[in-house]
């Protein structure tokens, strides 16, 4: 009688390579999701490093920061601040933005966060702004699946 081979085990079921494919497939999931391409976490994105002095103003998400800093302002950001999140909903909001520059430390930055996909606000609208405020924009990141953030700061020459 011909001897047949028995059929392998499914992939995934046999012996500890399974058990450590599934704690790897577990610790993927629990991880928080990635915001874009990236796969650095939205506080090292923005540079927030722990005991920063940090102002957030009209920004929905800001309890991320509590991971990292306890020094955080949320109606007025005070002197020598190192990180300002500023919400942008409309073009006044921009206007803001020569208040906050002299606010900020003079290595600091001001990161405008607005919604994607808006027709009445824009990267480029605010980069106009910034530029005419005398701050120069430095970076672009995906803050959350719905808003995008510009890193505006004091150039190099004004410091």
């Amino acid at each position: 009688m011909p001897r047949t081979r028995a059929k392998p085990a499914p992939r995934g079921t046999r012996g500890a390579g399974a058990a450590k494919r599934a704690r790897v497939r577990a610790a993927r999931t629990d991880a928080p999701p990635a915001v874009g391409y990236s796969k650095r976490s939205r506080l090292d994105k923005l540079g927030v490093k722990p005991g920063m002095r940090v102002a957030v103003l009209g920004v929905p998400e800001r309890n991320i920061l509590r991971e990292r800093t306890v020094d955080i302002a949320e109606a007025r950001p005070r002197k020598d601040t190192q990180v300002i999140l500023l919400g942008v909903e409309s073009a006044a909001a921009l206007r803001r933005l020569g208040p906050l520059q002299r606010a900020i430390r003079r290595d600091g930055a001001i990161w405008a966060v607005w919604p994607q996909g808006m027709k009445h606000i824009s990267e480029g609208m605010i980069r106009d702004a910034a530029i005419a405020q005398g701050l120069a924009d430095v970076k672009v990141i995906a803050f959350s699946e719905a808003l995008s953030g510009l890193k505006l700061v004091i150039p190099l020459a004004k410091r």
